[in-house]
């Protein structure tokens, strides 16, 4: 059940930081498995860093869950960059 809500709030993250973007605004534009990954790395990585710098303990608070939709616009910024470079 766990790895579920792992899942869901990653899927979550992820489409807000798509939407943030610019890149979800069609459904036809959404793509889940991207929003996934970028949500779960992201919230790893601003969660993490979020909860190091403001002195939290790992719960599910306001700052952590902001600091995981910049980690996840980071690492879709990211994403986005390198694709485009390839593609070219």
């Amino acid at each position: 059940m766990f790895i579920v809500a792992i899942l869901v709030f990653g899927m979550a993250i992820g489409w807000i930081a798509q939407m943030l973007l610019g890149r979800a605004r069609a459904a036809k534009d959404r793509n889940w498995l991207e929003a996934i990954i970028a949500g779960a790395v992201g919230s790893l990585v601003g969660g993490t860093l979020g909860s190091f710098l403001l002195g939290e303990d790992f719960q599910l608070r306001l700052g952590g869950i902001l600091a995981s939709i910049a980690g996840a616009v980071i690492v879709l910024a990211v994403w986005y960059a390198v694709r485009a470079r390839r593609a070219a």
